[in-house]
């Protein structure tokens, strides 16, 4: 058990029986009445968001959450299959679980999958990955430096604005948590 005065970003927690991911808090000390905690939790089974508040000191059970390296290898119709790199083991994900992830896997990537007492709750993907892009408008000449942006369509399916000199065929870095152009690669 934790206090709900110990939450940190990306903290996993069981509460009514649910497993939650924290994604944001904020300690809120009224002027009049009790301080307490106003947190965002991702549900980690079906992916809803829901604001819960606590009252300052409560206690909630914190999960325990396995993290195994795998390499993504193909999908195969709603599931998309993976391999454990230590034990070479195959297992599956379905689709809907990990439909955010999917934009930046790409085959043979390495990620993270994580795990609660043997039951798969999805992928945690490094920080950037290298994707290239599939469609964009061409780059005029001398929009080098002019701070704009226009849309591109990586290989993947993501769609990411990105400066105007970024043509079809480049690889770009990405950034995972917001969906946005770091640099070139």
């Amino acid at each position: 058990m934790i206090s709900v005065n110990d939450f940190r970003t990306g903290l996993t927690i069981i509460v009514d029986g649910q497993l939650y991911r924290v994604l944001d808090f904020q300690h809120v000390k009224p002027g009049k009445g009790a301080a307490f905690v106003r947190s965002k939790l991702r549900n980690l089974r079906n992916g809803t968001v829901n604001e819960k508040t606590f009252r300052a000191g409560e206690k909630v059970e914190k999960a325990m959450i396995e993290n195994r390296k795998m390499q993504y290898l193909y999908a195969q119709g709603d599931e998309h299959i993976f391999m454990d790199l230590e034990s070479y083991e195959q297992t599956e994900i379905p689709a809907v679980q990990i439909k955010d992830e999917l934009m930046y896997l790409l085959e043979n990537m390495e990620v993270h999958i994580q795990s609660y007492q043997g039951e798969m709750l999805g992928v945690e993907l490094p920080n950037t990955v290298v994707l290239e892009v599939a469609e964009t408008e061409p780059g005029i000449k001398g929009d080098t430096a002019s701070g704009g942006s226009k849309p591109a369509k990586m290989e993947t399916g993501l769609m990411v604005n990105v400066p105007f000199f970024v043509n079809q065929g480049d690889k770009l870095i990405i950034n995972t948590t917001e969906g946005t152009y770091v640099s070139r690669a």
